[in-house]
């Protein structure tokens, strides 16, 4: 039972709070010994690029795991009250609902501000592709895709890693495990260069870990998300025919549904590092996209949240009184 309050806990800060400016956050410290670690492979000569890539792979999210399980240790030594805090804070500080959902924002309110200049800028701190010439439709396009794609990353996936590390006795270690594989793709897992080698085990890795919750997620995002027999009826279709319309393994699950529920086309050619991608679309184009659609999405990313977290309750209720019972 005191995990269901303390996880309603941390949902319930991230709501209200987020992540507050100015305030240290572990994600800050994982970025920090990625960016040390991966200067120092680049600057030996004993190991190539790909090698020295798995080995960063290994290290850093094995590094952050043993890092909050010896601090959860110290504060259950020193008092339940000092435990329960640390797994409070953790947790909340392993959820990024609000703060993607405030990132999204400040794109649309530039847009709606009609500065599509400050727009593009605010919309390059969440993606990798290139975003001066985009235009104010790719814009909110590009903001839906963000949102839809870390809505699994930043908000199910570690619910789910939560979720099982309760059931293993370590769910703080493998949320802040996962969370080191994702901050590593978002670094270094790239297939340009120059990340194209040490960032190869990172991007697979990260592809590996959210093999499941991506599809799961996406399910829940189509569950929750869609509003109307219409939409949900679209969303569906949308799913089962472009899920693997993606240069990700993942990515295009959670698209293929938002797209789907919003009838709107997600995807194709884009620019990363100066370089050219070509990227399938996602969705048929019933509307084009339109700012609402960022709060749209905004909507999906919540329901699904607390669609998940309900069904875990009542999946964890229903095996504590077979336990009862037993």
């Amino acid at each position: 039972m005191e995990w269901i309050i303390v996880v309603l806990l941390a949902l319930t800060l991230d709501r209200i709070f987020g992540d507050p400016e100015g305030m240290p956050h572990p994600v800050i410290y994982i970025g920090k010994m990625i960016s040390r670690l991966e200067k120092g492979i680049r600057k030996q000569g004993l190991i190539s690029l790909k090698v020295g890539g798995f080995i960063l792979a290994i290290g850093v999210p094995l590094t952050a795991g043993i890092l909050i399980h010896l601090l959860l240790r110290l504060g259950s030594l020193l008092h339940p009250l000092l435990y329960w805090g640390t797994v409070l804070l953790f947790l909340t500080a392993g959820l990024a609902t609000r703060c993607l959902k405030d990132e999204g924002m400040k794109v649309h309110d530039q847009l709606e501000r009609k500065n599509i200049t400050e727009a593009r800028l605010r919309l390059s701190y969440l993606v990798g592709r290139n975003t001066e010439e985009l235009s104010e439709e790719e814009v909110i396009k590009a903001t839906v895709e963000t949102v839809s794609e870390n809505t699994i990353d930043g908000v199910l996936a570690p619910l789910f890693y939560i979720f099982l590390g309760i059931s293993i006795g370590l769910p703080l270690e493998l949320l802040w495990i996962y969370k080191a594989v994702n901050t590593l793709d978002s670094m270094v897992g790239y297939i340009q260069e120059p990340y194209k080698d040490i960032g190869y085990a990172s991007a697979k890795l990260d592809d590996f870990v959210n093999l499941i919750p991506a599809r799961i997620g996406s399910l829940l995002m189509l569950i929750f998300g869609a509003v109307s027999r219409a939409e949900f009826t679209r969303g569906l279709a949308t799913f089962r025919r472009d899920r693997r319309a993606h240069k990700s393994p993942n990515a295009g699950h959670p698209e293929s549904v938002v797209a789907g529920i919003l009838g709107i086309q997600l995807g194709g050619t884009h620019r990363y590092f100066g370089e050219v991608l070509e990227k399938p679309t996602i969705g048929k184009l019933v509307r084009r996209a339109e700012l609402l659609d960022i709060h749209r999405v905004a909507s999906i990313m919540y329901r699904a949240q607390y669609g998940f977290f309900g069904l875990w309750v009542i999946g964890y209720a229903l095996v504590l009184m077979v336990l009862s019972i037993a």
